[in-house]
C-alpha cells in the first residue's frame, strides 16, 4: 500500500476532483472505494515504488477521503489515519476524515485518533473516550498492542475567486 494526497482547482467541481487525483498521481486508474481495513502483513511503501506495480486503466482499490468547496477563502481538508497493530497477523485500521475549517494538523490528528480508536476497540483495549488523543496514544502504544499510528492529510484554502477546490488523501492498495 502507498499513501498519497493532492489538491485541484477548476471552475467545474468534477474537474477539480480530477485535478486533485492528478496531483496525487492516481488519476490514471479506475478507483474503487473500499472500507477501512489495513490488511494483515501489509507494508507501506513509497508512492513512486507503488506506482511501478500499477498500469493506467487498471482497477485499483483505495481508501479515499475528499472534500470540495467553491466558497472563497474556505479552508478544506481530507485525511487518512492509519493504525497498525504490533501483531502483523492482525488487521489494522484506516480512517477517512474530511472537514471544513481544520488545518493539516487538526484533521490529521482527528483521522489518526479515529483509526487508533477503531483498532483499540477491536483489540479490547480499555480507554476513556474523554481523554485527549495524546493521552490515549501513549496508553495504547505502551500496551504493546498498537505499534504505529500516523496520517496523511491535504488541506487547501479555496481560491478567492470561487473556483472549485478539491482535496484528496488516499491509501492505495497494491494487488
Amino acid at each position: 500500500m502507498f499513501l498519497t494526497k493532492g489538491v485541484g482547482r477548476h471552475k467545474e467541481k468534477l474537474t477539480s476532483f480530477e485535478m486533485a487525483l492528478r496531483d496525487a498521481g492516481i488519476a490514471q486508474f479506475n478507483l474503487v472505494r473500499v472500507s477501512s481495513i489495513f490488511p494483515p502483513g501489509c507494508k507501506i511503501i513509497p508512492k513512486n515504488k507503488g506506482l511501478e506495480y500499477l498500469k493506467p486503466g487498471q482497477i485499483v482499490h483505495v481508501v479515499i477521503s475528499q472534500e470540495s468547496s467553491n466558497e472563497p477563502n474556505r479552508l478544506i481538508a481530507a485525511s487518512i489515519g492509519v493504525a497498525i497493530p504490533a501483531d502483523s497477523e492482525q488487521f489494522g485500521y484506516l480512517s477517512e476524515h474530511h472537514a471544513f475549517g481544520q488545518t493539516d494538523d487538526k484533521a490529521g490528528e482527528y483521522a489518526e485518533d479515529l483509526a487508533a480508536t477503531m483498532l483499540a476497540t477491536t483489540l479490547g483495549l480499555e480507554f476513556d473516550p474523554n481523554t485527549s488523543w495524546d493521552e490515549r496514544e501513549q496508553v495504547w502504544k505502551m500496551s504493546g498492542k498498537i505499534v504505529r499510528t500516523f496520517n496523511i492529510t491535504q488541506s487547501a484554502i479555496v481560491d478567492k475567486t470561487g473556483l472549485w477546490t478539491t482535496v484528496v488523501a488516499a491509501a492505495v492498495l497494491i494487488p
